[in-house]
């Protein structure tokens, strides 16, 4: 099953934290599960054929490559027809996956330059969630404000992962995302004063947990915990 289901535990969390925003402060519609699916199922894809890319074993990965992209291919039509302006957001996710290309081909896939790129990907899906609410009379600055928090936010747990995990014995890369997480807590009061709690939580996240000696699945699971309780407070605040 390790061809089939991607083993990074935290990018469950930027797969769910960008759609549940964007359908929370726009409002749901029939039309955000096929969407939602269509996304996952991209996600999913991804995932073998970068690993193909990257191994070059084609006997490994092309069955699974096959079986995400045949179930991809329905959903894709069914979000398109609905809403035809999603084409331009699906040629520039086809256009930037070049990068993460580029990087499993280089075999450097765990570059933080890689990371930033995957994660703005992943936390862009709020736009199109919020255009399937809204359409054009959405509230774009409102929209925007959440990518940027949620863009942010990733970049700094990126930044703590690798201090408990490729990282751990480089105190540079330490005292980096501590400071980091200190920025951050300003950036979050200015949104609005309740959120500087969730990232005052995280910088003690990222002042605590590396000296912890966590395993790498409990430091994934620990992140879904981590978004959820920013997902909460995101909640209180805009609604």
């Amino acid at each position: 099953m390790n061809r089939y289901i991607p083993n990074q535990h935290g990018a469950w969390a930027m797969l769910m934290l960008p759609f549940l925003l964007g359908m929370s402060v726009a409002g749901a519609t029939l039309l955000h599960l096929p969407l939602f699916l269509c996304w996952l199922s991209m996600y999913l894809f991804s995932f073998p054929v970068l690993q193909w890319i990257k191994t070059g074993k084609k006997d490994r990965y092309l069955k699974p490559s096959l079986v995400y992209g045949l179930i991809l291919i329905p959903l894709t039509i069914i979000v398109v027809l609905s809403e035809p302006e999603l084409i331009g957001y699906g040629v520039l996710l086809l256009l930037t996956f070049a990068i993460p290309a580029y990087y499993a081909k280089s075999k450097n896939e765990r570059a933080l330059l890689n990371d930033i790129v995957a994660i703005l990907l992943f936390c862009s899906f709020i736009y199109p969630v919020v255009y399937v609410s809204a359409g054009h009379e959405a509230d774009w600055t409102k929209t925007t404000l959440l990518f940027v928090m949620s863009g942010l936010y990733f970049i700094g747990t990126a930044l703590y992962v690798k201090t408990i995990i490729r990282e751990k014995k480089n105190p540079r890369y330490y005292r980096l995302s501590i400071a980091y997480h200190v920025l951050l807590i300003p950036f979050a009061a200015w949104l609005s004063l309740p959120l500087a709690i969730p990232f005052t939580i995280l910088l003690a996240r990222a002042i605590v947990l590396p000296k912890r000696k966590l395993k790498v699945k409990q430091t994934g699971i620990a992140e879904l915990v981590f978004a959820v309780m920013l997902y909460v407070f995101v909640l209180i605040v805009y609604l």
